[in-house]
């Protein structure tokens, strides 16, 4: 007999992950279908995506992968149609797709940067959520968490196109959970620190390990799963009493001052 009633299972539920092909959108994907939901794995990329999607298939999973280009909102209109056509149901949505466009504010390229960076990190969340809202408002635990980054919180050189886009994603967290909550829609999001994905494999090992070292209390770079792992614990049914947070992931570099 169980002393508690609040579920931490997220089995059967129907969750979107955005940006599903790679890096922590991937291991969202693979943990929530290891955790028994039925996964809707969006990626503008086809091939890596359908790797993603196979993988967890020959795992056991259940899973569907559509491409998808988050900067088209007729695209996102009709691919949210689908899968709520497909599943019959969306309980769960994580945000996570996201690009890495670091320019000086003088470049002459930097307003074209600037407007696909809005574009894709910021707006597209937006539409993504009101694609979605009329399936997760008949949800009976309805769950939306976007990947934001401790670049909202702070700031790296020539990086102002991501951290306005990042520091958007934490305010329309923020908002949208006081707009939604009375509907027990909860929406939080998550701000990684240093990850060992797609967007930093440029970086030399080298210069990861001395960056993580000056940086973080844990003086490591996070694998993918961890962000994920923490992503779940935001969707979990029993998360039902924690709305409007942007909780770091990040090994302790907002929090480290020497």
């Amino acid at each position: 007999m169980r002393l508690t009633t609040l579920s931490r299972s997220i089995a059967g539920k129907v969750a979107i992950v955005t940006g599903a092909a790679s890096g922590m959108g991937a291991a969202t994907a693979k943990l929530f279908a290891d955790e028994g939901a039925r996964v809707a794995a969006l990626d503008v990329n086809a091939e890596p995506l359908a790797a993603v999607t196979d993988e967890i298939t020959t795992a056991g999973g259940e899973v569907r992968g559509w491409t998808c280009d988050l900067g088209d909102r007729a695209e996102i209109e009709r691919v949210f149609g689908e899968i709520a056509a497909h599943f019959g149901a969306i309980d769960i949505l994580v945000n996570n797709a996201g690009i890495s466009l670091f320019t000086p504010i003088d470049a002459p390229d930097f307003e074209d940067k600037w407007d696909r960076t809005l574009s894709i990190l910021l707006t597209a969340h937006t539409r993504t959520i009101r694609a979605a809202l009329p399936w997760l408002r008949r949800a009976p635990h309805p769950r939306i968490v976007n990947i934001a980054s401790t670049e909202g919180l702070g700031a790296t050189r020539f990086g102002s196109p991501y951290t306005a886009a990042k520091t958007g994603v934490i305010g329309l967290t923020r908002s949208l959970a006081v707009e939604l909550g009375p509907e027990g829609i909860t929406v939080n999001c998550i701000c990684p620190g240093p990850i060992r994905t797609g967007m930093t494999a440029a970086i030399a090992e080298e210069a990861k390990l001395e960056y993580a070292r000056r940086r973080t209390a844990l003086r490591r770079y996070a694998d993918p799963e961890e962000v994920a792992q923490m992503t779940l614990s935001l969707v979990l049914p029993a998360a039902s009493f924690t709305t409007g947070v942007a909780l770091p992931v990040d090994g302790g570099l907002t929090i480290r001052n020497a």
